[in-house]
């Protein structure tokens, strides 16, 4: 597996800062996200987004499409897929080759919903494959739709698309509902991104958004879980993704620099680096 990190970690510093402070730290493997880059394309144009990936010798991993309710049955998915179909083609020209979206919903669902909603993402999966990128779906721990890695993983499988795929969260796994023997249920290769957090050291029902630590200062068994994925074949990047003031407004090449080296620490110690 290899480190990368996610932008929103380093929202406060923006799309350049972020990205050039953390190459100075050695970093090669990050992942975007919509809003920096809209920023960013306020004042200059998408090849200079690029730049500032290829002059930097920056690959990207992943990015947010930043389109919320393109999975389940709601009134707004006709837009929110316009809104995809842009991202699309947007992310396609900075060179990515996988995006995802967070199901986020609080609406109640029936088994009827399920059903249009794996039908929905088979969508997805053809939108995303005709921009030849790979969709995924992250699980997000309150989420009336898809809070279980079980639930996540029927889904995916329901919508039988080559281009959908399961993007594994720590912190939504670990201080969700999520149980760790859902992972015996993950399929080799299934998982096609992975989003890298501790938890600190509190009651379940006080975590939120912000509740995620670096690798190694918290007390999730986030050991057991890195094996677990590489019993899977998960080979990909683990992106860090965290919230704190502290790291979103600090600056990136120091706080890239701690990550890199805690990160790295807990991938060699579970033998996955």
């Amino acid at each position: 597996m290899t480190l990368g990190l996610h932008q929103n970690t380093s929202a406060g510093a923006g799309y350049r800062r972020s990205l050039e402070g953390w190459a100075k730290a050695g970093i090669t493997n990050v992942e975007l996200t919509a809003t920096l880059i809209d920023e960013f394309l306020k004042t200059d144009t998408l090849p200079a987004a690029r730049r500032v990936l290829t002059d930097n010798g920056l690959t990207p991993v992943s990015a947010a499409s930043g389109a919320p309710g393109i999975f389940e049955p709601n009134p707004s998915r006709a837009a929110a897929l316009d809104t995809l179909k842009r991202r699309c083609e947007m992310l396609a020209q900075l060179g990515l080759t996988r995006i995802y979206q967070p199901a986020i919903a609080t609406a109640r669902f029936t088994a009827d919903d399920y059903k249009a909603t794996a039908v929905n993402m088979r969508e997805v999966g053809e939108i995303a494959s005709q921009h030849k990128l790979t969709f995924m779906v992250e699980l997000v721990r309150n989420s009336t739709l898809i809070a279980t890695v079980a639930t996540q993983l029927r889904l995916t499988r329901e919508a039988g698309h080559p281009a959908m795929k399961p993007l594994f969260d720590f912190y939504h796994f670990l201080s969700g509902p999520s149980k760790l023997e859902e992972l015996d249920a993950v399929r080799a290769g299934e998982i096609g991104h992975v989003h890298f957090q501790d938890l600190p050291n509190i009651p379940q029902e006080l975590m939120d958004q912000t509740s995620r630590e670096i690798p190694g200062d918290g007390v999730a068994p986030i050991d057991r879980v890195l094996r677990a994925l590489q019993a899977k074949g998960y080979i990909g990047t683990l992106s860090v993704e965290l919230f704190l003031p502290r790291f979103q407004q600090g600056d990136p090449f120091q706080i890239a620099t701690e990550i890199k080296g805690k990160s790295e620490a807990v991938m060699r110690r579970a033998g996955v680096l």
